[in-house]
């Protein structure tokens, strides 16, 4: 089914850029930078739950996700049955197919775990945009940045046990794609399932299933279908620790 096209212009709607994750694309993003963006007359497009958004080769755009949260698979040696596979998680004020700004030809499996609303950009504007705003691309390249050691802490720690590794996962989702509750310290995270954090992390189900029977013991975080209620992120965080 094709996604949903929003013609309105994004800007009534996506005006405060600055109430994105700390260290994302958009709030590393200077105020005149987004409206330059904005003035562009870029539209949002709306993916629902389990569609993919189109990175591929014949795609010409990256995307600004504005809300929800995209799972990404990488098959750094090539796709088939048992092969390993990258997984990471990119959530609100990420920019995602980024090597389209030096590549033509990247691919990355990118699929929507929840509504997904995103702001694509042809990559060739995106740019020319970088070139004429030296700030915009020092927002973008703070981000990756930022983003890169996130996932060094979160996605590559193999040698720690898996309750930390999982903590440590579900702390990064709270920060970056969670919902804040009514109650302070309580955080919904909405679309990733238990398999895809083992996917992530390269764990059994088994393995995370268990870390996670352990959080819910400990009243730490509520398991459901897709959805994680984090009770205590502040003890999430020491879990994640090593502590």
């Amino acid at each position: 089914m094709p996604p949903t096209v929003d013609t309105a212009r994004p800007t009534d709607l996506l005006l405060d850029h600055e109430s994105q994750p700390e260290g994302s694309f958009l709030r590393c993003l200077a105020a005149r930078d987004w409206r330059a963006l904005l003035q562009a007359g870029l539209l949002t497009r709306a993916f629902a739950r389990d569609e993919h958004l189109p990175i591929g080769p014949a795609d010409e755009n990256v995307y600004i996700i504005w809300d929800g949260v995209v799972r990404q698979d990488r098959f750094p040696l090539g796709a088939g049955e048992s092969v390993p596979t990258v997984t990471r998680f990119r959530g609100r004020g990420q920019l995602v197919g980024e090597a389209k700004l030096i590549t033509d030809d990247s691919a990355v499996r990118t699929k929507c775990l929840t509504g997904t609303l995103v702001i694509p950009c042809r990559a060739r504007y995106f740019n020319v945009l970088l070139r004429k705003r030296p700030e915009a691309q020092r927002a973008l390249l703070r981000s990756l940045e930022d983003r890169n050691r996130s996932d060094e802490l979160v996605y590559t720690m193999a040698t720690r046990p898996p309750l930390e590794r999982v903590s440590r996962l579900l702390a990064h989702l709270a920060d970056t794609a969670g919902c804040p509750g009514p109650r302070a310290g309580r955080v919904t995270i909405t679309g990733p399932s238990q398999k895809d954090l083992a996917a992530a992390l390269q764990l059994a189900v088994s393995t995370t299933e268990n870390a996670i029977r352990t959080l819910r013991y400990h009243g730490i975080v509520e398991a459901g279908y897709r959805r994680f209620v984090v009770h205590d992120v502040d003890a999430l965080r020491h879990l994640a620790a090593g502590n």
